[in-house]
C-alpha cells in the first residue's frame, strides 16, 4: 500500500510559475505508473505562464476560481470543473478569485522537463 500526504510532498515554483507539489511521479518512487499527479496553486490575480506540453494533461479544479486558457479559447473553471488539454496546445489558467485557485494536474505519460516548452 502507498499513501503520500500533501503535506509531505515539496512545494516548488514550476515551469510556469504556478506553486507545485508533485504528488506521484514513476520516476521518483517504485510504482508502476504511465502518469505524474501534482496539486497546484495560483495565488489571486495571477495567470501562469504560457506553455505546451507534447503529452496530455487534465486539471481538476478543487478551490477557486478561474479561467483556462487553451489555444484560441478560454473558459471559467471552478470547484467540481475537469479541464482536459490536448497535447501540444498552449496553455494557461488566470485566478479570477479572492482565494487560492487549487487544482490537480494529471500528466500522462508521466510530465518530463523535456517535455514542456515555456513561452512565457
Amino acid at each position: 500500500m502507498f499513501i503520500r500526504e500533501l503535506k509531505d510532498c515539496p512545494e516548488f515554483i514550476a515551469g510556469d510559475n504556478c506553486i507545485l507539489r508533485e504528488i506521484l511521479h514513476p520516476d521518483k518512487a517504485d510504482l508502476d505508473l504511465r502518469y505524474s499527479l501534482a496539486h497546484a496553486v495560483v495565488k489571486p490575480g495571477l495567470t501562469t505562464w504560457k506553455h505546451r506540453l507534447k503529452t496530455s494533461e487534465v486539471y481538476y479544479i478543487i478551490e477557486g476560481s478561474g479561467v483556462m486558457h487553451i489555444d484560441d479559447r478560454s473558459a471559467p473553471v471552478q470547484p467540481g470543473s475537469t479541464v482536459y488539454i490536448p497535447p501540444m496546445a498552449i496553455q494557461s489558467i488566470t485566478n479570477s478569485g479572492k482565494t487560492d485557485l487549487k487544482f490537480i494536474c494529471i500528466v500522462d505519460p508521466a510530465w518530463r522537463k523535456e517535455d514542456e516548452e515555456v513561452i512565457a
